[in-house]
């Protein structure tokens, strides 16, 4: 028996196939359709998914969709009506604008009904929020646990509290707009000069910089004075996010505009309160926040949501008396945020699945109509979510040939590793391609660039000549599940990257010998723990580059070219080779290096 499940598709789309044998394929529009954007019917991953499974529609039993149109938009709608007497005219353009996005939505459903050659009753349209559950909850290898979902507006809300036991799902609270620190985050995130709803891991990393833990864009003596104004910034947002201590995110319409509009929805008490003398009207230079006021900023933001999201669930975990807890939505992409809950909040389990944002609703909306309507039993837990596009030896060459690139062969895995320790002890930056693609925004060792920490310049290198990202943003470090405890503290999150490593004494003096930056404020590093049994190549080339290294420690970030998503195909990995700086790339067993 086949499910599949469709994210909702406002943006970000994908799709998740569920058989018998559990997961069986995943991915996101945009990486096959190669666009940092992508929305409505997620047609090319709806096509990889039948295709791996080597099945048709016919073979498909049910169609899960996470969203459920008419239920956002009379949410909306209720939202906006409230707001109508102090802003009609924006009220009266964001229900319009939620009418054409439910016709859209609608006639989205009605294709892909088309396309399955359904009835009626074998498309279903699920909550979103619920879905963000499901993906998390189902994932887990928990029988019993509280599930928060929080997000930017899904399906017309802010969040869900549920309880999940054995295939069981059920809601407890829902929290309502406009109080979404999702949402007032992407509002920040746009005031400092970013891409709102793509670039909110940038706030996220700046916000380091202000606790002396990073590199801000205008150095150190920026970086000081943004530590020492970070708390009264953090006293601001609390004052603007929450009404009482140990409650829900609440926002104080003090500090924004009654329009709640998707343009910056900040007062003039805002700006004045944070020192902005004018109100940034674009994202340019001239009207943009300047440094380091930027970093207070972001500081202030980062440490006010984990203090309420904390102090929240804390509230959450002695009222129901569960042990374990599940995370999805888009807000919990943010690994700063999942480590606190871990090191604050007092559960003995946390999870948090690797497309934790509206990517992930595919997948929870075919696990909850598995374990819901089907009745079938739990699936495993998550293991490592490589369920992408793999390629043969024989179809990475036709694309070398074609490409008339040069390459070399590797008669064996055992050679093809001792090639690859040898480019990263020569200090090289190298792409790593191999085996099925990663589901999920970041990069675990299948479609990775990868390099030693020991390597001189390693991280101008990467940033200047193949990433082209701003300095402050770390690199995550690889190391093998087995070695990790020798030098860091870390939760089994880490095996997705969800959240932060802490570094021991040993830990502490090996990475007092790197660059600046992999060592962050409070001893946090971001870590890639390996298994063994989720990517076996990869967990032996860290062992084997740790034989003639002080550990087996590999700098490890995601193989794409500037504004492009991961590269999924043998296409993509040869043209993002040849167009940045990287210095190889080994794909399957071809190895080719640059002059």
């Amino acid at each position: 028996m086949y499910i599949l499940g469709l994210s909702a598709m406002g943006h970000d789309s994908a799709a998740a196939l569920l058989g018998d044998s559990g997961i069986v394929a995943a991915m996101e529009e945009s990486k096959l359709a190669r666009t940092r954007a992508s929305e409505g019917i997620p047609r090319e991953a709806i096509r990889y998914c039948l295709e791996r499974a080597g099945i048709g529609w016919r073979d498909v039993v049910h169609v899960a969709i996470a969203s459920r149109p008419w239920r956002a938009w009379q949410r909306q709608a209720s939202f906006r009506a409230r707001l109508a007497p102090r802003a009609p005219v924006s009220s009266g353009y964001f229900v319009n604008k939620a009418s054409g996005e439910l016709g859209r939505e609608l006639n989205n459903v009605r294709i892909v009904r088309q396309m399955a050659g359904a009835p009626e009753g074998r498309v279903e349209s699920l909550d979103h929020h619920l879905c963000h559950a499901a993906s998390a909850f189902y994932a887990s290898a928990f029988e019993r646990a509280l599930v928060v979902s929080l997000d930017e507006k899904g399906d017309g809300r802010a969040g869900f509290v549920g309880i999940g036991e054995g295939t069981g799902l059920r809601e407890v609270q829902s929290l309502t707009l406009p109080h979404s620190l999702a949402w007032v985050y992407s509002q920040v995130t746009k005031l400092l000069g970013f891409r709102p709803h793509a670039d909110e891991h940038k706030t996220q990393w700046l916000s380091i910089c202000g606790e002396g833990g990073g590199d801000a864009d205008s150095g150190a003596a920026a970086v000081k004075g943004a530590a020492a104004g970070a708390p009264a910034f953090t006293e601001l947002f609390l004052e603007m996010l929450r009404r009482e201590p140990r409650g829900p995110a609440h926002l104080n319409a003090k500090y924004f505009r009654n329009g709640f509009a998707g343009e910056l929805s900040f007062t003039h008490e805002f700006y004045r309160r944070a020192g902005i003398a004018q109100e940034p009207a674009e994202n340019t230079p001239e009207t943009r926040v300047p440094e380091p006021l930027r970093v207070r900023i972001a500081t202030g933001l980062q440490r006010a949501c984990e203090i309420i999201v904390c102090e929240w669930l804390t509230a959450l975990r002695e009222e129901f008396k569960e042990r374990s807890l599940c995370l999805a939505g888009g807000l919990y992409l943010n690994p700063l945020l999942v480590a606190a809950i871990e090191a604050r909040v007092g559960f003995e389990n946390v999870f948090v699945q690797p497309a934790a944002g509206n990517e992930g609703t595919a997948l929870g909306a075919a696990y909850y109509l598995w374990h819901q309507q089907c009745r079938r039993a739990r699936i495993a837990a998550m293991p490592g979510p490589y369920w992408g596009p793999a390629y043969s030896n024989e179809e990475i060459k036709k694309v070398l040939d074609n490409c008339k690139a040069a390459y070399h062969w590797c008669d064996s895995d055992e050679r093809k590793l001792g090639e690859a320790v040898r480019l990263l002890q020569a200090g090289k930056i190298m792409a790593w391609f191999q085996g099925a693609a990663e589901f999920g925004p970041r990069a675990l060792g299948a479609r990775s660039l990868l390099a030693s920490p020991w390597a001189p310049y390693v991280k101008e290198n990467l940033n200047d000549y193949v990433k082209h990202r701003e300095s402050f943003r770390p690199f995550a470090l690889a190391i093998p599940e087995e070695r990790c405890g020798e030098y860091f503290e870390c939760s089994p999150n880490g095996r997705f990257l969800t959240t932060m490593a802490k570094a021991n004494g040993a830990g502490r003096r090996l990475l007092e010998g790197l660059p600046p930056g992999f060592l962050l404020h409070g001893n946090l590093v971001r870590l890639h723990v390996v298994h063994a049994a989720d990517n076996p190549l990869f967990w032996k080339l860290l062992n084997r580059a740790g034989e003639n290294a002080p550990a087996p420690l590999l700098v490890n970030t995601s193989f794409n070219l500037f504004g492009e998503p991961l590269v999924v195909t043998p296409r993509d990995a040869v043209r993002s080779y040849f167009c940045s700086g990287a210095d190889a790339l080994v794909a399957g067993n071809f190895l080719l290096e640059k002059r």
